[in-house]
């Protein structure tokens, strides 16, 4: 009798040994699984200058017809507010800067997958209400009846960066930068225009081309500011396995088709 029960004992003692086992060992199973990288998805989130937004827009469908499996969301802003959301870990995976100075910061960081890409060019252009007939020229902002005059933020926005150039060059800037109305981005300073609370606006002729509410006075000459650039790149920390696919694709002839009916230029390697 003793035997058997000494025997039923140790059975019992063994099978709860097997069991706490088996829960060590799954528990270690889902340690390690949490522990693993997220897995490579085929969402692609892509960081763009506000300017490019209706162009982006209008190509998103033709890439998801292509790649049906795929899908793309859209952060549009300022570039350097867009590159200082990259620097501090906003899950991006592909970055569209109006300016090549945003692009080679993040560049100087190792924040990039590989080298940028010059994607596109743009033209700044001397924008008034559509029914003003008070400028015909960068030169006339001195004068006092021009209060107000809307540029993109120096600072953040590519565009405002251009247009100081400009008025530097021209030997303005100090005359009329006590008019200056700041946008947080190139569409807003579109937009002060179009409702007439400013005399005028410096934008991207791609902008001035998206309203009928404002027309354009003057082109800047393309000597007075900087080459105009739209850079490309796929982020280093990105964990789409398309993001490198959608870039080629913004390279190729649909996508070139969209961007010059906007005005974009194409920039050349």
């Amino acid at each position: 009798m003793r035997t058997k029960s000494w025997h039923g004992l140790l059975s019992v003692f063994v099978t709860v040994l097997l069991i706490a086992a088996a829960q060590l060992t799954s528990t270690a199973l889902r340690t390690q699984q949490i522990a693993l990288p997220p897995a490579p998805t085929s969402t692609i989130l892509v960081a763009a200058a506000a300017s490019l937004q209706k162009a982006l827009q209008e190509i998103t469908p033709l890439y998801t017809r292509a790649n049906p499996s795929q899908t793309i969301n859209y952060n549009f802003a300022a570039s350097g507010v867009l590159a200082r959301q990259i620097e501090r870990g906003a899950p991006v995976d592909v970055f569209i800067a109006a300016a090549d100075k945003q692009m080679n910061d993040l560049q100087k960081q190792g924040l990039l997958a590989s080298g940028k890409i010059d994607l596109l060019t743009n033209q700044l252009v001397l924008i008034v209400p559509k029914q003003s007939t008070s400028l015909t020229s960068f030169r006339q902002l001195v004068q006092p009846e021009i209060k107000r005059i809307s540029i993109g933020e120096p600072r953040t926005v590519p565009a405002g960066q251009y247009a100081t150039e400009v008025l530097k060059n021209l030997g303005l800037l100090e005359q009329v930068k006590s008019k200056f109305v700041l946008g947080n981005n190139v569409k807003s300073v579109l937009t002060t225009v179009e409702t007439g609370d400013v005399e005028a606006g410096i934008v991207y002729i791609t902008d001035a081309k998206s309203s009928d509410k404002v027309k354009v006075v003057e082109i800047a000459d393309r000597k007075l500011h900087s080459p105009i650039r739209y850079p490309i790149a796929v982020l280093k920390s990105s964990k789409s396995i398309a993001a490198r696919q959608y870039v080629e694709f913004l390279q190729g002839k649909s996508a070139k088709a969209v961007f010059k009916k906007y005005g974009f230029g194409i920039a050349t390697p």
